[in-house]
């Protein structure tokens, strides 16, 4: 029979030199497990005489449990050490510098885009979309463009090489054929038509990119712009008016804005006109609302009555205003940016310094800006 004593010694040495719990469960295997040295100390009791299993069976039992209460205890101390490791390891030396910022945020003109449609969304307008490129139709004839008009020519639109059928689409020039798109109801007298009209009465925006042969500090050959279409019954420029001076006014956030119309020409309203805001431009900048200059901000006018009869709507019946505005160059005026060039220069420098954060999303209740 084994010294029970000796065994107890060996075993309570092994657990304790268990450095982890992998190998504290060999131990325990190796001393409780079925074949364990304890196991097969206690299976040899058969073999002994009663006097003498009654003297070492207790002893075994007894042998048994203070091993198994050991191991229970070094398993305890082991994660104990183990979760201090790990929590060591994990631990944040808040003396340190913070690691930098993730660089980036809303560009400028997606941000002013947002604002001037948060603007419009509380008077009411919808928001309507279309392709940048558009058939001739669409881009010049339903919009009453004569045939010889010099937007028409290479040095001002950007056309396309002739398909199968040898017409040349453009890339837009503006987004007034979204306008075509919206008011027209019948598909087959517009080629290339995607989207199906929509009955009056209509009043959306359309923002969008467009495209024009023309780059210098105030012009880029692709800019953004938004569009804006009235079509009712009773529709008259005061109405045109009232709606640009409020757009304006909410859009640069001031109450003290005057502004003026000036006669102008454009091939699809009638009459046109030129909107201009007073401001100041000394000192550099230009200040909106104060001051004794003026500056365009957009031009409108009344939906021209061959625009609406190309769309299938009766002049007679229904009347209608429209205007356009550049988003990049309303941007620049906002945020006094210097040159509108920089919108589209993929500066890093210039977009930390005129980026907006995403969590920023205008509106009404908190404000544009």
């Amino acid at each position: 029979m084994t010294d029970i004593a000796e065994l107890e010694s060996s075993n309570l040495a092994r657990i304790e030199a268990a450095a982890d719990l992998a190998a504290l469960d060999e131990a325990r295997v190796a001393i409780l497990g079925k074949s364990g040295n304890v196991t097969l100390l206690a299976r040899t009791l058969g073999s002994v005489s009663l006097e003498e299993r009654k003297v070492l069976g207790p002893q075994i039992n007894q042998m048994r449990d203070r091993l198994a209460a050991r191991l229970e205890a070094r398993k305890a101390e082991l994660e104990a050490a183990e979760l201090e490791a790990r929590l060591a390891a994990d631990r944040v030396d808040l003396s340190l510098p913070a690691p930098p910022r993730r660089r980036g945020g809303v560009h400028p003109t997606m941000q002013v885009m947002d604002e001037m449609i948060a603007v419009f969304a509380d008077m009411g307008f919808g928001v309507a979309e279309g392709p940048d490129i558009e058939t001739d139709f669409n881009n010049f004839t339903a919009l009453n463009f004569p045939p010889k008009h010099p937007a028409r020519e290479m040095h001002d639109t950007f056309f396309l090489p002739p398909d199968a059928n040898g017409e040349r689409k453009v890339l837009r020039t503006h987004t007034s054929p979204v306008q075509v798109r919206v008011m027209h109801r019948t598909n087959e007298k517009l080629p290339g038509w995607i989207a199906s009209g929509q009955e009056p009465p209509i009043r959306i925006i359309v923002p969008g990119r467009t495209f024009r042969q023309d780059s210098d500090q105030t012009h880029t050959p692709m800019f953004h712009q938004i569009e804006g279409l009235v079509i009712d019954k009773g529709i008259h420029m005061g109405h045109l008016k009232w709606t640009l001076e409020t757009f304006i006014a909410r859009f640069f956030e001031t109450d003290r804005v005057t502004t003026r119309f000036r006669p102008h020409h454009f091939p699809f309203t009638e009459p046109s006109a030129e909107m201009d805001v007073q401001c100041d431009r000394s000192g550099g900048e230009v200040k909106i609302g104060e001051g004794a200059d003026w500056l365009e901000i957009l031009g409108c006018g009344m939906v021209h009555p061959n625009v609406l009869r190309n769309c299938g709507l009766d002049p007679d019946v229904w009347q209608g205003f429209a205007f356009g505005c550049g988003v990049d160059r309303l941007g620049v005026l906002k945020y006094g940016m210097p040159d509108l060039r920089d919108m589209f220069a993929a500066d890093g420098r210039w977009l930390a310094h005129y980026g907006f954060s995403a969590f920023a999303a205008p509106n009404s209740a908190s404000g544009l800006s």
